[in-house]
């Protein structure tokens, strides 16, 4: 049996004829029927009636079961329990590990039962699931894709504005370059709460667009929201060292570190901003020792990057500086 078939009306005896009468056989059929037609109605009224008649064997076969046509089933089976949240979470991992599918197509998922009742705080957790693994969304393709989560975060963030919430949910939009969506996000928390956490998204969203005044000038209200925050310095500082005034990032790095001081990425980063500003061989020494520490290896080759332009610094320390970059 092909997944045209299961779409085309076969009904679930025909699954379970096709499986050996095994649910959780039904269960990845009809999860195959879904992947090639996301928005055909028939996989999932077949999907209901097995929760019905045999929710039981499910529950048990399905509990503990990471594969993606568990979590998709799961997902479905806790929409029609009325557990909107973990219906949503559920699917947001899904699509973080096959954005190439429309999963968002599927019914339930724009239902008005769904949209009406599903929480603020997990839209939000299911958007960041949907980015867990780094695919590229800024693409005509997935903006296509994903448009049934925007219209969703539209009508949750207004039906529900928690302002740390709408932050996260801004995550989605920003990476799938849907920019003026995410603004709206950060303006409708806004009118409920100004809190660190919008000024973030937005100064995300203008570094995104490259507008590094406006990315800057949120990163300062974020600060001003939240001025023992040692994160939101070192944003800053990069923010500054991006538009060239060392300077500027130098100060920033020493006040977060004043917060914090011995976060390892503020040491590096002030080594590096250092080493570019003044051409000083000991901060690169510093920066050196510092790198491998670094967790975030792209982050760690900008700052070896920008250190290695610093004025008239010994060939062969550079040299050393750059060959961090290859291991």
């Amino acid at each position: 049996m092909s997944n045209q078939s299961v779409t085309a009306g076969v009904g679930l005896a025909g699954v379970m004829a096709h499986c050996g009468g095994s649910p959780v056989g039904a269960v990845r059929l009809l999860v195959g029927a879904i992947a090639s037609a996301p928005a055909a109605p028939e996989p999932y009224a077949a999907l209901a009636e097995l929760w019905q008649e045999q929710r039981p064997e499910l529950k048990e076969s399905l509990e503990g079961d990471g594969s993606l046509s568990a979590v998709l089933a799961q997902a479905y089976f806790l929409f029609l329990e009325g557990n909107m949240d973990d219906a949503v979470m559920a699917l947001g991992s899904v699509t973080g590990v096959r954005p190439d599918v429309a999963w968002g197509a599927a019914p339930w998922f724009g239902d008005a039962r769904f949209l009406d009742a599903v929480s603020s705080e997990a839209l939000a957790e299911a958007c960041l699931r949907t980015l867990d693994y780094g695919h590229e969304l800024d693409t005509d393709e997935m903006r296509d894709r994903f448009a049934p989560w925007f219209r969703a975060l539209d009508v949750v963030s207004e039906r529900n504005p928690v302002p740390q919430a709408l932050a996260s949910m801004a995550r989605l939009p920003r990476s799938c370059g849907r920019y003026e969506l995410a603004f709206v996000l950060c303006d409708r928390a806004d009118a409920v709460d100004r809190v660190m956490w919008t000024a973030v998204a937005r100064a995300a969203t203008w570094r995104v667009m490259g507008d590094l005044n406006q990315a800057a000038a949120a990163f300062e209200r974020a600060l001003s929201l939240d001025s023992a925050n040692w994160s939101l310095y070192l944003d800053l500082a990069d923010v500054r060292a991006e538009q060239g005034d060392f300077a500027a990032a130098v100060s920033l790095v020493e006040q977060g570190l004043a917060c914090e001081p011995h976060e390892v990425s503020l040491r590096a980063a002030g080594a590096a901003y250092r080493t570019r500003l003044s051409g000083s061989s000991d901060d690169l020494r510093a920066l050196i020792t510092l790198a491998p520490e670094l967790a975030n290896t792209t982050y760690r080759d900008l700052l070896i990057d920008y250190a290695c332009a610093g004025p008239t610094l010994p060939r062969r320390l550079v040299a050393k500086a750059r060959r961090i970059r290859e291991e």
